[in-house]
């Protein structure tokens, strides 16, 4: 069960919404604290098993993770497993939950702390308790999420 989950309701199609998500190298625009992510390995888009950076910062500190795309489904599902060198931190995910008449949908973006008690403690200390800033950070990129997928739907229509 997720650490913290929110939603936000979008007047764009989840395809859409989902592909601006997918688009991993994008999170920056949305994110507070990602400031870019770069494919690695080879990998250009979000499927099973594509690997990332991720470079963050939270005031000044700056940090990078190391990210493992597990799930993609357009227009329904993403999830990515995050890194600090061969330790699982976080599970990131992404629900889209299309709309009855398909011109809107709802996203739920999701947290899971996946550090033991010790890594918790530690890097709590480095870049802060992470639930109530995760959960404050989840907001801020749902609703940057909002308004560019809402600009670009209202565009091509």
């Amino acid at each position: 069960m997720p650490d913290v989950r929110e939603t936000l309701h979008m007047d764009a199609p989840a395809e859409l919404v989902y592909d601006l998500v997918a688009d991993l190298p994008r999170m920056g625009e949305w994110s507070p604290e990602c400031e870019r992510v770069v494919w690695r390995g080879g990998a250009t888009t979000a499927e099973p098993g594509a690997g990332f950076v991720g470079h963050n910062r939270a005031g000044t500190v700056r940090w990078m993770t190391f990210g493992k795309v597990t799930a993609a489904e357009r227009g329904r599902y993403l999830a990515f497993d995050i890194f600090v060198g061969p330790i699982q931190v976080s599970r990131w995910e992404y629900v889209f939950a299309p709309d009855d008449d398909g011109h809107g949908c709802t996203v739920a973006e999701s947290w899971t702390d996946r550090r033991s008690g010790m890594q918790r403690t530690l890097g709590n200390r480095v870049v802060g308790e992470r639930t109530e800033k995760n959960r404050d950070g989840i907001r801020q990129t749902l609703r940057a999420l909002k308004r560019v997928a809402e600009a670009q739907h209202h565009r091509a229509h």
